[in-house]
């Protein structure tokens, strides 16, 4: 797998990553792990949407209060 970013990387407690595994189905390419040693699994085409999604502003609400 190829680690495209890690997210946090401020300390050493295996951060959230996001990995493309060219080897795997296509609606299984994208990978992200959690720190419990969880993974999920999508699409190039999902991982379009959220990103699309987060650039249109769709979670900002829900990040409001976090800050």
């Amino acid at each position: 797998m190829q680690r495209i970013a890690t997210f946090c990387g401020q300390c050493d407690c295996g951060c959230p990553e996001l990995w493309v595994d060219p080897d795997a189905p296509e609606e299984r390419r994208v990978v992200i792990t959690d720190d419990h040693g969880q993974r999920i699994q999508m699409s190039m085409g999902q991982l379009g949407d959220l990103v699309g999604d987060v650039k249109g502003g769709v979670l900002d609400g829900l990040l409001a209060g976090s800050r």
